[in-house]
């Protein structure tokens, strides 16, 4: 069933997402993790378009995609992401699923379980937790200076919540373990996207 003249909301319950999936055969949900996060659990169905490629290619990832649209990661922080620049090159319709994969998997939605990797936010979590207790032990036990780099993960984390942006989890999917052989080319995914419609 085709509805062209669908009107989407900001964000999708994993319930109504379930729902759609049963009822609406022009819904692209479009994944927008890194490709280790991608390959450990996925939506069925569901089309691998990371957000780093998505931003850069924005307009041309607009134009293949349809009315009915929800993007999905792993919290719902870089779908948001991925809708204010889909929305920035005309594309206002997209959705985001509430909670991200993980509460869609909760919801007993159909997902792809492949090896377990660590999402990218405990990733973040890990690494600045990790930078400011050796930089406070450092500091008491090698130069009070190195106390100075607590100070600037804390000021980082805070412009990251001010901002709804991650440098760190920028960094981090980047790393060759949060990467996977499957990762798409932007023509790949393109592709992928044009076959769908």
């Amino acid at each position: 069933m085709t509805d062209s003249t669908a009107t989407m909301p900001a964000t999708v319950a994993p319930a109504t997402l379930k729902e759609w999936a049963a009822r609406h055969d022009d819904l692209m949900v479009v994944d927008v993790r890194s490709g280790a996060e991608f390959d450990s659990l996925h939506i069925r169905g569901s089309y691998h378009v990371p957000l780093p490629l998505l931003s850069e290619h924005a307009e041309e990832f607009a134009s293949r995609m349809g009315t009915r649209v929800v993007l999905v990661c792993q919290s719902g922080a870089r779908a948001e992401q991925a809708r204010k620049r889909l929305a920035a090159v005309g594309l206002a319709g997209a959705s985001v699923l509430e909670g991200g994969v993980p509460a869609f998997a909760a919801a007993g939605g159909d997902v792809v379980r492949g090896a377990q990797t660590w999402a990218l936010e405990r990733q973040v979590r890990m690494t600045a937790g990790s930078l400011v207790l050796a930089s406070i032990l450092g500091g008491r036990f090698i130069s009070p200076k190195l106390r100075l780099v607590a100070g600037g993960i804390g000021a980082g984390l805070t412009f990251s919540a001010a901002t709804n942006s991650c440098a760190m989890g920028a960094m981090l999917s980047k790393m060759p373990w949060n990467r996977s052989a499957s990762e798409p080319t932007a023509h790949q995914a393109l592709q992928q996207l044009g076959d769908s419609r």
